[in-house]
């Protein structure tokens, strides 16, 4: 049994699956809903302040590097561009509520993966971030 809470911590925690993936399993496993829901949210959160933080400043190391560099400033162009039409078009104010549906809507790549990266990209604030992409992971 604690192999099978342990398999969906550590699936909740992978990108695109995340919670998505790591519950519907739970559920096929016979696992108890309320304690499964609960161990894979803690688990799908934990890597959000690590994504806030080390993201961008991995992606702004490796623009400049042989092999790596095209796609590094690629993601760095998208993501910037992204956020500055999401900002002029939400808001600051409307920005949390976007960033809390995006992670909210239940499809693989909408998460809290995709989402933390996209509040450091707008420079959201950790506190803020944390607490739309947690709120958008219980929607989910």
């Amino acid at each position: 049994m604690l192999k099978k809470y342990l398999f969906i911590f550590f699936l909740s925690m992978v990108p695109v699956i995340e919670l998505r993936g790591a519950i519907p399993i739970a559920a096929v496993w016979g696992l108890e809903y309320w304690s499964s829901l609960a161990v894979c949210v803690v688990a799908n959160m934990l890597p959000v302040p690590i994504i806030y933080f080390f993201a961008r400043k991995v992606l702004l190391w490796g623009a400049d590097k042989k092999y790596i560099g095209k796609f590094f400033r690629f993601c760095l162009e998208k993501g910037e561009k992204g956020g500055k039409k999401l900002t002029k078009t939400a808001g600051r104010g409307g920005l949390f509520i976007a960033l809390m549906l995006f992670v909210g809507i239940p499809l693989p790549g909408t998460g809290a993966w995709t989402g933390t990266l996209a509040a450091s990209f707008l420079n959201m604030g950790i506190k803020s971030t944390a607490l739309a992409v947690s709120l958008g992971v219980i929607i989910a």
